[in-house]
């Protein structure tokens, strides 16, 4: 079964060789009690070792079941320990942070056998040696008879051919070492065992066989066995594969890390100080950065990419100019001569062109998806804006919008009717529901969903401008034209009842135009016409209170009136289906309000002018309809075709004067932009320069330095965590080579009993995982709870809450990253752990 043919083991020490072995030709039977005399120093222990692959001879060869293990490798070494071999030391070489029933399960796990098999054969291993009841003690707990009878249990528990004892009774008193031997006997009836002893009197009592070994060499052998050949030298034995699992390893770190609780959370807790650093720093980059951000959104919210029809006038063409000006300017710097940098000259003589933005709403409406996956809301315009009157004609004919309070306002002060002219107090809103709740926060009311809904906006104090009232007619106008300087009323306030419900009247703006004696009349004027139109006009109520969201750029707001697009179809449609619209889309050469061709040198007021037709209308007008004929014949004489179709209010919805894009961040902004420049490219590649659009982004000249100022703070953060996480690689590392060398003798063990290399190295980087995850979890929990204070202060000096929050993202990720780091940084001490000498590790203290 196993024979030694002249093998030689030869040590390097000191630059010296020495001999423990020479020339050993041994024989062993598959079932006897050996045993191994000889003093110390005289090569028998060398013997046990090279016999159980802990120890590899320097010449001749070791045959097993007739088989060459002179081509063995390390794994086929370490499967041969796992499975044939079973060792039982004289200090017991228990691992003292396992119990009984793990230490003999050991063995087992590394033969991969089943969790429910292993148990149970442990436990009958335990049974045999009759310690069943002492299963779950660790050895601490046991006397040294015990944790030798555990020891052999181990060395059993695989079923192995050869038993090896290395001075199993050195450690025990009398009593205990008889009952070792007689054990040992028992086991020797159906297998090899050899047994290493200074006690001859015990080898002369329980062996079959006692061979003496002196200064390595065999000096007798009381019974000599010559087996015949089974096979020819050099043929190679096999032996199934050892493999530690990785759950395993965990459980054998995770048990040591226990045994030392006071040293691991210290670890822990060091290796988390940069973890903590970096959560922190963390926090406050992302509090920060959302911060910014929701001020970012706010800023688009007022301030969206918008394409105009009419680009010219724009502050980015300004700045063009500006720029090309400079450009183009000559370098007076080395002279004594000023020059100028022609900006005016350059805006007066570009030329400019209207914005194709119906042949673009084609192309977006064509790319839709790439468009909304960049914006909040795409808002289109156009030149209409809706003729409301007040809705009470008691007291006469009252324009809400456009307001007339201007004309009614009698008073000197030039600044008060410029406000009253320029102010726009209806506007329309987004018809996206999200959108809305982005930019104003509903007090009282609901959001408008039909077409004669709509919504008062007030200020963050929930305030309104009087102005806004006056237009409104919500104030009597009459009183404000008798205000002095000196005069203020008292403060006045509105309940939400007070303003919810109240109403206005529609009039659809070719309306106002009524055909008389064949001719189109603009009845404005007309207090009693337009007092019987309002009357009959589309009720638009007020069904919502909205003030701004807090932060956005909307706070400075006025106030106002807000309607949806609905409305403004609403119209178009009603428009569109009027006679007079009719009439001048149907003849787009003749002006509606003269009779006569547009042309840009029509002349003024003559009955040489009219046709036959209009001069018999003409006769039958009074004096006061024929001064409002003239005065309308001579206000149109040089109309054109898009200003008449602008005065009855025509509009095309797929024509609209401007588009405005509300991005939910700047990085979408530019890729719109890239969006943009892609459908010029594709216009100037198909030679359609006219379709070339222009875009006004004036907030991004304001703040164009935001993102660099970001990604700065960015850069200087990973400096920050580069940094800290080198320190803590550098701490992992020594504190891993550390427990490296207190778990030396724990190496020696597993190897004996079959561990690779891999095994071990898996043990100390399950280890180092484990003091990662630790680190971690700890950093992260030490993060949250100082987050608390840190916010409270942070509130107090800025009022800005909860600035400091670590996404929960950079928690995980932070983890992984001190597991990954713990583990890289224990590679090197556990590949100096797998490469330790298992007869050196296990005469370590």
């Amino acid at each position: 079964m196993l024979e030694l043919q002249h093998v030689t083991k030869i040590y390097q020490t000191g630059g010296q060789s020495l001999a423990a072995l020479e020339d050993i030709n041994l024989a062993f039977r598959a079932n006897e009690f050996v045993s191994v005399l000889g003093q110390s120093g005289s090569g028998k222990t060398t013997l046990l070792n090279i016999i159980g692959g802990l120890d590899q001879y320097t010449s001749g060869d070791l045959l097993i079941n007739g088989q060459s293990t002179k081509t063995f490798k390390d794994r086929d070494w370490d499967a041969y320990r796992n499975h044939t071999i079973g060792f039982v030391f004289q200090s017991y070489n228990l691992i003292s942070h396992q119990t009984a029933l793990s230490n003999v399960e050991m063995a087992l796990t590394l033969s991969g056998v089943a969790k429910s098999e292993r148990r149970k054969r442990a436990m009958e291993a335990l049974e045999h040696v009759g310690l069943a009841k002492q299963a779950h003690k660790r050895p601490n707990q046991m006397s040294g008879g015990q944790m030798q009878r555990i020891a052999i249990a181990r060395a059993l528990v695989n079923n192995p051919d050869i038993l090896l004892a290395d001075e199993p009774t050195g450690a025990l008193d009398s009593e205990t070492s008889v009952q070792i031997m007689e054990l040992l006997k028992e086991i020797a009836k159906d297998r090899l065992v050899i047994m290493v002893t200074h006690n001859p009197d015990l080898a002369a009592r329980y062996s079959t066989r006692i061979i003496k070994v002196l200064d390595g060499h065999i000096i007798s052998d009381s019974d000599p066995y010559d087996p015949a050949r089974l096979q020819a030298a050099g043929a190679k034995a096999a032996f199934k594969k050892t493999k530690m699992r990785f759950w395993t390893a965990l459980n054998l770190s995770f048990n040591n890390l226990l045994t030392k609780k006071g040293r691991t959370f210290l670890t822990a807790f060091a290796g988390s100080i940069g973890i903590i650093g970096i959560a922190l720093i963390l926090s406050l980059s992302n509090g920060v950065q959302d911060y910014i951000d929701q001020v970012q959104e706010d800023t688009l919210v007022a301030y969206p990419l918008s394409l105009k029809k009419n680009d010219s006038n724009s502050l980015t063409s300004l700045f063009s100019a500006r720029m090309e000006a400079f450009e183009d300017g000559s370098d007076h710097s080395q002279s004594e001569n000023i020059g100028v940098n022609d900006t005016l000259k350059s805006l007066l003589t570009s030329e400019t062109s209207d914005n194709d933005l119906e042949a673009f709403k084609v192309y977006l409406e064509n790319h839709q998806k790439d468009f909304d996956t960049l914006t909040k809301d795409i808002h289109y315009s156009y030149d209409l804006s809706p003729q409301i009157y007040a809705a009470d004609t008691s007291n006469g004919v009252k324009a809400v919008n456009p307001s007339d309070l201007s004309q009614e306002l009698d008073t000197d002060n030039v600044m008060v009717k410029t406000m009253a002219d320029n102010m726009e107090i209806w506007s329309e809103i987004s018809s996206d529901k999200e959108m809305l709740k982005s930019q104003y926060q509903l007090l009282a009311g609901h959001l408008p969903q039909k077409a004669d809904e709509v919504i008062l906006m007030v200020d963050e104090n929930h305030n309104v401008n009087d102005l806004v009232l006056y237009s409104l007619g919500l104030e009597d106008r009459d009183e404000l034209s008798r205000l002095s300087q000196e005069t203020k009323d008292d403060e006045q306030t509105y309940t939400y009842d007070d303003l919810l419900g109240r109403s206005f009247k529609l009039v659809i703006q070719s309306d106002i135009f009524q055909k008389e004696n064949g001719l189109w009349v603009d009845k404005s004027s007309d207090t009693a016409y337009m007092t019987d139109l309002i009357n009959k006009g589309k009720d638009i109520t007020i069904v919502g209170i909205v003030k701004p969201q807090e932060g956005t750029s909307n706070n400075a707001s006025v106030g106002g009136i807000g309607y949806t697009q609905a409305l403004t179809k609403h119209i178009s449609k009603a428009v569109n289906a009027s006679q007079i619209a009719k009439e001048q889309t149907d003849d787009k050469g003749t002006n509606v309000f003269t009779g006569q061709p547009f042309s840009a040198d029509v002349a003024a007021f003559s009955s040489q002018n009219l046709t036959d037709e209009q001069r018999q209308a003409l006769a039958g007008m009074t004096a006061e309809e024929l001064a409002a004929y003239v005065s309308q014949y001579n206000q149109n004489a040089d109309a054109s075709y898009e200003d008449n179709l602008k005065t009855i209010g025509i509009i095309d919805l797929n024509a609209p004067s401007s588009i405005d894009f509300y991005a939910a961040s700047f990085e979408n902004k530019e890729n719109l932009k890239d969006l943009i420049d892609d459908y010029n490219r594709q216009m100037k590649k198909a030679d359609k320069e006219a379709q070339i659009i222009s875009y006004t982004d004036d907030i991004a000249l304001v703040m164009s330095s935001v993102t660099t100022m970001i990604n700065m703070i960015t850069y200087v953060l990973i400096g920050f965590v580069a940094i800290s996480l080198v320190v803590s690689s550098i701490m992992i590392a020594i504190i891993t080579y550390i427990s490296v060398l207190e778990r030396t003798k724990e190496i020696g063990i597993l190897r004996a009993i079959g561990a690779s290399k891999k095994d071990v190295r898996r043990i100390f980087t399950a280890e180092t995982a484990i003091e990662g995850l630790i680190s971690g979890l700890m950093g992260i929990l030490i993060t949250l709870l100082l987050n608390i204070p840190i916010n409270k202060v942070i509130e107090n000096i800025t009022d800005v809450a909860h600035i400091s929050v670590l996404p929960i993202w950079a928690g995980a990720v932070l983890i992984a990253i001190s597991i990954f780091l713990t583990v890289t940084a224990g590679i090197i001490p556990s590949r100096f752990a797998a490469k330790k000498d298992p007869v050196e590790a296990l005469h370590a203290e």
